[in-house]
């Protein structure tokens, strides 16, 4: 999909955060790195390092559309961004122009992950590299496929934890609508959303809060929070940590989902399971 048929898509609702950082971008013709990086004026990594976006090596460019460089090369990539700021992009990828546009909507988000894997490389070696840790994992599912669920009743948050789908996303519309938000954050995310398709599934982090803030605001609080939430590694210290949850059930994310039966779909929703102590921690 191009840069221009693609300016309908973004308009969905699951792309709200990225509006700010789209809108910073030209209208008519895909983005180049300089405009992206002029984007991010103002904007650093942990370190402190201006954030640019530019050409990834040769062996980097060369992994299939859409794909992730294998975990070696992964190494290099987020240790290059914490002491440099240059964020590997390729040209006319949908993936790392989302990872891009990410950056520049949750900035300090994005740096905390950056940072602990940084750290959590410069502690571990090689073994580490080689084999990427149960925390690296945790931060890479989310950054790839992460979703924060913001809510001002927190008990809401059981009913994702439970796989109480229809519950939650239709018997209790009314109270979600008023006290739960949901700001899609992953990259691989956004790329799989400009073709959405049924049992699509990310990884959530529940962020409690006293008062939903305004729409405007919204994403400037996520963003705060998590990087408030990755700045201590118990909080994701596993993948199990993050329930999964089925994206399109969330009203107005789906135009189906206005109807109860959509809800009935079993293969999309799945019901219930027992006993996920790590969830419910």
């Amino acid at each position: 999909m191009d840069w221009i048929t693609a300016s309908d898509y973004l308009r969905a609702p699951m792309f709200a955060p990225l509006r700010g950082a789209i809108g910073r971008l030209p209208a008519d013709r895909w983005p180049t790195h300089a405009d992206l990086t002029n984007a991010a004026a103002g904007l650093t990594t942990a370190g402190g390092m201006p954030l640019r976006f530019v050409m990834p090596r040769d062996d980097v460019q060369s992994c299939p559309r859409g794909g992730n460089p294998p975990d070696r090369e992964r190494r290099y990539y987020e240790v290059r961004i914490f002491e440099t700021g240059e964020v590997e992009t390729r040209p006319e990828n949908w993936h790392d122009l989302f990872n891009a546009l990410a950056w520049i909507a949750f900035p300090r988000a994005k740096a905390a992950i950056n940072a602990q894997h940084a750290a959590i490389l410069a502690e571990r070696g090689d073994a580490e590299a080689k084999h990427r840790g149960s925390e690296r994992d945790s931060l890479t599912l989310f950054d790839e496929g992460g979703i924060a669920v913001v809510s001002s009743d927190p008990a809401l948050f059981g009913l994702i934890v439970d796989f109480e789908w229809k519950t939650l996303f239709w018997h209790r519309r009314d109270e979600l609508e008023r006290h739960m938000r949901f700001i899609a954050f992953g990259h691989a995310l956004f790329e799989q959303s400009l073709a959405p398709y049924l049992g699509m599934v990310a990884k959530t982090i529940f962020l409690p809060i006293a008062t939903l803030p305004d729409e405007a605001l919204l994403p400037g609080a996520v963003d705060g929070a998590l990087a408030h939430h990755f700045a201590a590694r118990d909080r994701f210290a596993s993948p199990r940590l993050m329930a999964p949850m089925p994206i399109l059930g969330i009203p107005g994310w789906e135009p189906a989902n206005a109807c109860e039966e959509y809800y009935d779909d079993r293969a999309q929703f799945r019901p219930g399971r027992s006993g996920e102590p790590a969830l419910r921690k």
